[in-house]
């Protein structure tokens, strides 16, 4: 759908779907509450709701791990509004009554309840779909289905263990995949996944649709990556590159840097369908949204890839990326041993020795398992069936020695990314390549030379990345009408603030962030300098929530000593006392004052504007998270509002003070902005 034309800059809220609580919802935010949300957003002046991803995934919690690139998650279903629930009311009070009252929702029993419920009411009512016309015409409609249902069957019938794990079927043919789909035996299963598919997007298709009606645009979130145990790396695999996995270099905060174990895309393989995967995707979320947020944008100008087998992403490379040579690194006197010695780890004996408990003999006893010692040098080299950090944690050693071993596994300076057309070793640098063993023997001479090397390589790497995005980007987002929106956040090449603004769309500006690191002090940025096409917000789903980062962060002291409130007339004593905790007044002073920022579009977390009301605040503001990252546990996805929708709407006078915090957004001399 195309975006609205504003006569304003956009003010709107982010918010999960399942994080929506209404009188009629089953424990868990589902599609329908939509509507009343936007009731709500409309009588408080927000024109946008902006939504985490609501693809399925199974038994993962994570929005950002979908089973499928087109299929809607079914805990977002409103059962009671089903024709087939009748009879099953008590069936649907029963599972309400259950989960109702939890703070945050029961993911799993959700998923579980609201599954096995399905089944039921499908086999009530089996017959009258096996040959009707309006299912038929859906599945014609959304041809995707066909591969979705085929998996989930046997995925179901396999406890919802990945597909890898399968006893059959794991490699199957596009043939033999609609063989399956059409087998009689099976038809009633498949066609299950079919019918609870129709109806989400039926359900989806009217609460979005009733969204632009109330003046309120919808703004979907596209992941770029998808799970290895999904729908779309099972039945198409000549789309990803399953020996490599993606993930992000290392950095401050995680030194070995990140393996989020999704396989990457093979991009000439999908340039040679004209990318029509990609495409019928975007197609496919335009049915629903206004505008879309493009997860992690940096992976479409380049990467991160790292070899499957890998634990960390210490030992990844940028794709595409410009190789080196053999021949160059000889030219510079690395070749034979002294190559060796830059692209292999060279493991000291008493390294391992004191892993050991300092008994040599039995050290050299373990190593011979997995390394071949060089001549009679207390110095070992991994053995060539050792070909990632995995066969070292399989091999039959200590835990501790284990450890030491994959430790040294990743000291190298450069590393070999893969062969040319001719069969010759490619390689690139590690990218810590400076804290290596290696890099600190070298002379200063041999440092200069491999440096120089590298200086030239990362020109070319630029241009590569900035030709591809602009390939990939110019081809995907001219496919449909939606408003594209990009995640640029992090280190990001030169070339991402051009290509993005070539092509129109939204970089993000998140505020706390957006600071002139370089400097003393580290002072903020204007928000009134923005880019006009920018999306300006407080907090992500992945950080602390706005009250958390003032309170917890240091944020009060950071930007009341970069924005002094004595400008807007705050007295000293009500400055003093916002440093200590985060009001409703101080809430409404920062969230007038951010509104003043030149991006089209403010869109901010909901929680940071129920903090305009202490009414629904939680004590402990890292209680309203939506995702700590780096842990794994119940918590993380499963916000719910602290109150029900019909609640916080008739509140008239939080709906007042949002209407009045962002009253500068549409004020005379801001439209057309």
């Amino acid at each position: 759908m195309r975006f609205p034309d504003f006569s304003h800059p956009v003010t709107g809220t982010a918010i999960p779907v399942g994080a929506l609580r209404t009188k009629q919802s089953c424990g868990v935010g589902e599609f329908a509450d939509l509507e009343p949300f936007a009731r709500l957003c409309r009588a408080a002046e927000l024109n946008l709701i902006q939504l985490l991803p609501v693809n399925d995934t199974g038994t993962e919690s994570s929005p950002y791990s979908a089973l499928s690139a087109f299929a809607l998650h079914p805990v977002y279903i409103r059962l009671q509004d089903l024709p087939e629930a009748k009879g099953f009311e008590k069936d649907i009070d029963a599972l309400k009554a259950r989960f109702d009252g939890l703070v945050r929702f029961d993911y799993r029993g959700i998923r579980e309840g609201k599954l096995a419920l399905l089944w039921k009411l499908w086999k009530a009512s089996k017959e009258q779909w096996m040959a009707n016309p309006l299912l038929e015409a859906w599945i014609a409609a959304n041809p995707w289905i066909v591969e979705y249902a085929v998996f989930m069957n046997i995925k179901h019938k396999n406890f919802d263990a990945s597909w890898k794990e399968w006893k059959k079927f794991r490699t199957p043919s596009h043939g033999e995949i609609r063989k399956k789909w059409d087998a009689p035996s099976a038809r009633e299963e498949h066609l299950f996944f079919a019918w609870v598919q129709m109806r989400l997007d039926e359900q989806f298709k009217k609460a979005c649709d009733r969204c632009g009606e109330l003046g309120v645009a919808v703004k979907g979130d596209i992941p770029i990556m998808m799970n290895e145990d999904s729908c779309d790396a099972w039945a198409n695999p000549e789309f990803f590159r399953d020996d490599l996995r993606a993930g992000a270099p290392p950095d401050g905060p995680n030194p070995l840097g990140q393996n989020w174990g999704f396989p990457i895309y093979d991009w000439a393989n999908l340039e040679e369908t004209g990318y029509s995967w990609w495409k019928e995707r975007l197609s496919h979320s335009a049915r629903y949204y206004h505008a879309y947020r493009i997860d992690h944008i940096l992976g479409f100008f380049r990467i991160w890839s790292i070899p499957y087998g890998e634990r960390t992403g210490y030992l990844g490379w940028t794709t595409p990326h410009e190789p080196i040579t053999a021949r160059e690194l000889s030219e510079r006197g690395f070749s034979g041993d002294r190559l060796r010695w830059i692209c292999e780890p060279h493991v000291p004996t008493r390294v391992v020795e004191a892993a050991n408990g300092n008994d040599y003999l039995g050290t050299h006893g373990l190593l011979r398992k997995v390394m071949d010692r060089i001549g009679e040098e207390e110095l070992w080299l991994f053995k060539s069936e050792i070909k990632r950090e995995a066969d070292i944690w399989a091999a039959d050693l200590p835990e501790p020695v284990k450890g030491v071993l994959a430790e040294a596994w990743r000291d190298r300076l450069i590393q070999m990314t893969g062969r040319d057309d001719s069969g010759k070793v490619l390689y690139t640098p590690v990218w810590t390549y400076y804290q290596s063993s290696a890099w600190r023997s070298l002379s200063e001479g041999e440092r200069n030379s491999l440096e120089t090397l590298f200086s030239e390589k990362a020109k070319k790497n630029q241009v590569l990345w900035k030709r591809q995005a602009e390939r990939l980007l110019e081809t995907l987002t001219g496919s449909t009408d939606m408003l594209p929106c990009a995640e640029d956040l992090g280190s990001i090449p030169d070339s991402v603030p051009e290509v993005l603004a070539n092509l129109g769309i939204y970089g993000l500006k998140v505020i706390r962030w957006e600071r002139h690191w370089d400097r003393e002090g580290q002072p903020f940025r204007d928000i009134e300098s923005y880019p006009a096409a920018s999306v300006a917000t407080t907090s992500v789903h992945d950080s602390s929530t706005l009250r958390g980062w003032w309170e917890r962060e240091n944020g009060a002291a950071d930007f009341l000593a970069h924005r002094n409130p004595e400008n807007d007339g705050i007295s000293a004593e009500r400055i003093r006392a916002w440093r200590e905790s985060y009001g409703a007044d101080t809430a409404a002073w920062l969230l007038s004052t951010l509104a003043k920022t030149s991006s089209k579009l403010l869109v901010l977390p909901f929680q940071d504007i129920l903090d305009l009301a202490t009414t629904y605040r939680s004590p402990d503001p890292d209680a309203e998270r939506v995702n700590v990252p780096g842990s794994v546990s119940s918590f993380n996805w499963t916000w719910r509002l602290p109150a029900e929708i019909e609640t916080i709407a008739s509140d008239t006078q939080f709906i007042a003070s949002v209407t009045s915090v962002f009253t500068s957004r549409r004020s005379p001399d801001k439209e057309n902005h």
